[in-house]
């Protein structure tokens, strides 16, 4: 082995690396080649193979890498932010930091496609979803979208699609929050789609408009009813949406009942902090003839096989994976753990908690409010929940008073200045305000200001008409869990009923489930980057921007490119950035007729639907029986598109798990016809240190940190998706119009509200390169490499392989063909999936790239034995199948179709041609894993959709 790589012995590396020197030896020797190197240069095409090693850092141990990350973090000054702008400062109940945030049983979860094994983070995705419905007022409610800027521009969208007006004309009111209003305009660009900004009251004012777009309370704080407004636009046929604050709607009736068709907001201030932008869940809601069209995912209730409730992802054939061009969106990762979250600060503080809760913001807002007014100052609200804006002269020294306290205000506004009050205001912040606007303002007494209030029932900003008057929340589940013993021991029962990597081994393929190392995890809880508003001073975040510029680095490093954006905040979003940069390339070069985008088949599953959001026609190209790109078909299809050819999307290596071996000739046939190559980074992890996306000729890639950059995917998000790009498309990339960051913030209108994204979510990424450094980071892909083609030698005589590459090998995953065992018996890849679940192991990724088949990614961090295992398991389920094919049980009632087996399974009179132990114990393994629910069915879930729990009574 390596001698320098073995010097690493005691360093996080190896902490990182499953498999030690003597497993690297052992399977290295089972593939046939005797070095990693060699593996290397046998597996990628030569022309992209690097002759040497981009240096990014030496590794570091742990406690040194957190100590720097610290010293950064100290550079972040934490101010009292009453910004406002839809970031709030938050209380997260310790008991859910600890046992939800800090517990790999929640963050280290898969997407929930296997229900039989995600029936805790799918119970709490329901909660989220019920909270939701309840206080929007409409039936139907998604488990959650990126941000609430994103969940607008997709309000937007669905609403052209549901319109029956043939128009391309959007009405926005004028109090929407700005980075809202520029994200829209952002989408809006490519769907060709005319935005009009004016007072909401003027919005009837407009004819031929498919869409509307209000805010409930306004940036500004003053709340809007719109029950006469909204009747009166219905009599157009426009589609209504409505953003609003979810703390708020606590008080206040929810806009579905005023009559709205969409509305979504962001679920921050149910327990997570700003953390400089993210991330944080947007909730989504709508009416019931409009759920197809609907954004996102829907967790539905059904039942298992024995009629038990159980609960899976409805309608999952809206995934734009398997609609691809047809996608409602191309919406991939959700924010659910951020979703799961607000669902228990819900659950643990109860409906009269949260009353509590939003009623204390609410007054504390009253007595500032009477205070300044008896000071003298003038309001521009006369209604509001938590939001003051107060006209001022002297702008420019009350915002430097506040300064000189730790206190940020809104400045963005002409002659006026902002205050947005949170959960964690106290009465001596309401003190440091009045000292703040009025000379005087420590001789005011706030017993004697609450005392005038509740002379005035209490409220004196609150529309009585928008009250609301019914319960919220009512379900036991809401009302049940108010101490820590009793939360503390639901939050258990549910991780019990989920198998997440601190179980055992997840081999998804395209998915890249590695390790999330818990150092790795230490630095989101520091309030040196938790405790930051978005739009903050620039001089309060010499951290933040020291992180992001050295990530950048690194990451410019580790692809050739020029630079990066850190905007993107999923991999998805990462998709429609990049080819917005494309995009707006050609159009600077007045080239707006290059709208033609080519996907191979063998491209990641988002690509398409990403495609159709920046406006472009999609063509697809044909693979060969090896699985590579038919040069033939591409030459013909890139020369028939000519001057109107704008891209191609690749993925590389592969969704077919293997490497492109005319990779740099495909780049070289797009560049011919005046396109530009789109590297889909989903499989970067198979390139770090060894290939790069410029090496390769590509012109930009995104990156998918949570894949290769370890953050967890937290079951179904968050996740991160930067985009880098060649000298020529610098200009080109996202920007925002609040915030501006020279070298780090572009000029173009932003994809997503905060200028960096999920910016809490860096620190995991510059620790894990940090104490991987450069030789790390390239052993990381070297065993990727290896894992999967250990995994692909030793179970090729058991299950054919698809796809391989140069020398017969994959890249860092592989595909199992399980056609012919579905035309031979009726056993298929889903049989197989269920039947994992006994033997202790999630499921492989099933049906896709190729239906009827599984693709595995063991990825670097698996060990030999646990490999080795999952190879086991596979291997004694092909003998159980040979056992049905040879007729020694039936094709209705064997192990297979009968998985997984529950608990009550083994407590019921037993009846099948098989035994208990080959049931419940078909492979020795510790810490068995016990499915809560048997086999879900599926149309009965689609059929009878219900996204909310059933009633209590």
């Amino acid at each position: 082995m390596n001698k320098s790589l073995k010097k690493l012995e005691d360093s996080f590396i190896t902490r990182h690396i499953g498999p030690c020197w003597a497993q690297q030896k052992s399977m290295l020797s089972t593939i046939g080649i005797s070095s990693l190197q060699e593996l290397i240069t046998a597996v990628l095409p030569p022309e992209i193979q690097l002759s040497t090693i981009p240096h990014l850092c030496n590794a570091v141990p742990e406690h040194l890498a957190l100590l720097e990350l610290k010293n950064i973090a100290k550079k972040n000054k934490i101010f009292k932010s009453w910004i406002g702008m839809g970031y709030c400062g938050t209380i997260i109940p310790s008991v859910i930091l600890r046992n939800v945030l800090e517990n790999p049983g929640w963050y280290t979860a898969y997407t929930p496609y296997q229900p039989e094994i995600s029936q805790g983070r799918l119970e709490a995705l329901l909660n989220f979803q019920q909270i939701t419905v309840e206080l929007t007022g409409l039936p139907i409610a998604s488990a959650s979208l990126l941000d609430e800027a994103t969940a607008a521009a997709e309000a937007m969208a669905m609403a052209k699609r549901i319109s029956s007006i043939q128009t391309n004309r959007f009405f926005i009111a004028n109090d929407v929050h700005r980075q809202t209003i520029d994200v829209i305009k952002t989408r809006a660009s490519t769907l060709e789609i005319d935005i009009i900004i004016d007072h909401p009251d003027n919005a009837v004012n407009y004819k031929n408009i498919f869409g509307i777009l209000f805010q409930y309370i306004g940036t500004t704080g003053q709340i809007h009813n719109f029950s006469s407004l909204i009747p009166e636009l219905k009599k157009n046929k426009v589609i209504i949406s409505v953003a609003a604050d979810i703390m708020s709607l606590v008080l206040l009736n929810g806009p579905g009942i005023q009559g709205a068709d969409i509305v979504f907001g962001s679920a921050q201030r149910f327990g997570m902090p700003m953390g400089y932008g993210g991330p944080h869940a947007a909730f989504y809601a709508t009416r019931e003839e409009y759920k197809r069209s609907m954004p996102g995912r829907i967790i539905g209730v059904s039942r298992d096989q024995s009629g038990n409730i159980a609960f899976r992802m409805a309608l999952q054939t809206r995934e734009q994976h398997i609609r691809r061009e047809k996608a409602t969106s191309n919406i991939c990762t959700s924010q659910a753990l951020l979703a799961i979250v607000a669902g228990f600060y819900a659950i643990y503080h109860g409906p009269q908690g949260l009353k509590k809760i939003a009623t204390r913001i609410n007054r504390l807002t009253d007595i500032l409010a009477l205070g300044l007014k008896i000071g003298g100052l003038k309001l521009s609200n006369h209604t509001w929940f938590d939001t003051l804006t107060i006209e001022v002269e002297d702008k420019k020294n009350i915002l430097l008073r506040a300064l000189n306290l730790g206190v940020n205000l809104r400045n963005d506004l002409n002659n006026a200045v902002g205050i947005t009050l949170d959960e964690t205001t106290t009465p001596q912040d309401i003190m440091s305000l009045f000292s703040i606007f009025l000379e005087d303002g420590h001789g005011l007494d706030l017993p004697l200001l609450d005392y005038y209030i509740k002379q005035h029932n209490d409220s004196i900003s609150l529309p009585h008409d928008l009250l609301r008057t019914e319960p919220i929340l009512t379900h036991p589940i809401f009302n049940s869990f108010h101490s820590e013993t009793a939360m503390m021991r639901y939050l258990h029962r549910l991780e019990c009923r989920d198998l997440a990597l601190n179980s055992s081994m997840i081999p998804l393929g395209s998915c890249t489930m590695k390790l999330n190392a818990a150092v790795e995890m230490i630095p989101l809880s520091w309030p040196e980057f938790t405790e930051i508003h978005p739009f903050c001073p620039i001089d309060q975040i010499r951290g933040y921007i020291k992180l992001i510029s050295q990530l950048s680095n690194w990451f410019m490093l580790l692809t050739g490119y020029k630079a990066f954006s850190l905007q993107p905040n999923s991999g998805a979003q990462g998709e429609y950035a990049g080819l917005l940069t494309l995009r707006r390339y050609h159009e600077s070069r007045k080239e707006y007729n290059r709208n033609i985008c080519l996907i191979p088949n063998s491209a990641h599953g988002t690509n398409p639907a990403s495609a159709k959001m920046v406006g472009m026609k999609i063509i697809p190209i044909s693979c060969d029986n090896q699985g590579n790109i038919e040069l033939n078909d591409l030459r013909q299809k890139a020369e028939q598109a000519g001057q109107n050819l704008g891209c191609l999307m690749i993925t590389y290596p592969s969704t077919y798990g293997i490497f492109e071996e005319k990779i740099t000739e495909i780049c070289k046939i797009i560049h011919h016809y005046g396109g530009q190559v789109y590297l889909d980074g989903a499989n970067m992890n198979a390139q770090l240190g060894i290939t790069n996306p410029c090496t390769i000729g590509a012109d930009v890639v995104h990156l998918n940190l949570h894949k290769t950059f370890c953050i967890p995917h937290g079951g179904g998000g968050p996740g991160l998706g930067p985009i880098g790009v060649k000298k020529h498309l610098v200009n080109f990339l996202p920007g925002h119009k609040i915030i501006n960051i020279k070298g780090l913030i572009h000029s173009q209108h932003p994809v997503c509200a905060a200028p960096f994204g999920s910016a809490s979510l860096f620190p995991i990424c510059w620790m894990y390169i940090r104490m991987m450094g450069t030789k790390g980071l390239r052993l990381s892909s070297e065993i990727a490499i290896l894992n999967a083609n250990y995994i692909a030698k030793r179970i090729s005589t058991t299950y054919p392989i698809l796809y391989t590459g140069r020398n017969n090998l994959v890249a860092h995953e592989c595909i199992i063909d399980l056609r012919s065992l579905k035309s031979q018996i009726g056993i298929g890849e889903i049989d197989i999936a269920k039947r994992l679940i006994d033997y202790g192991f999630h499921a492989p990724t099933i049906s896709f790239p190729v239906p009827g088949t599984m693709m595995i990614e063991p990825t670097e961090s698996e060990d030999k034995i646990e490999i080795d295992n999952f190879i086991a398991a596979m291997i004694a389920i092909r003998e159980e199948i040979n056992l049905i094919v040879k007729g020694y049980w039936p094709l209705d009632d064997n192990p297979l179709v009968n998985a997984p087996h529950t608990k009550a399974d083994l407590a019921a009179q037993w009846n099948h041609p098989y035994s208990i132990k080959q049931a419940f114990f078909p492979l020795k393994r510790e810490n068995k894993y016990w499915p809560p629910v048997k086999r879900l069915d599926d149309v009965f879930g689609d059929k009878n959709l219900l996204c909310t729990h059933y009633p209590s009574s």
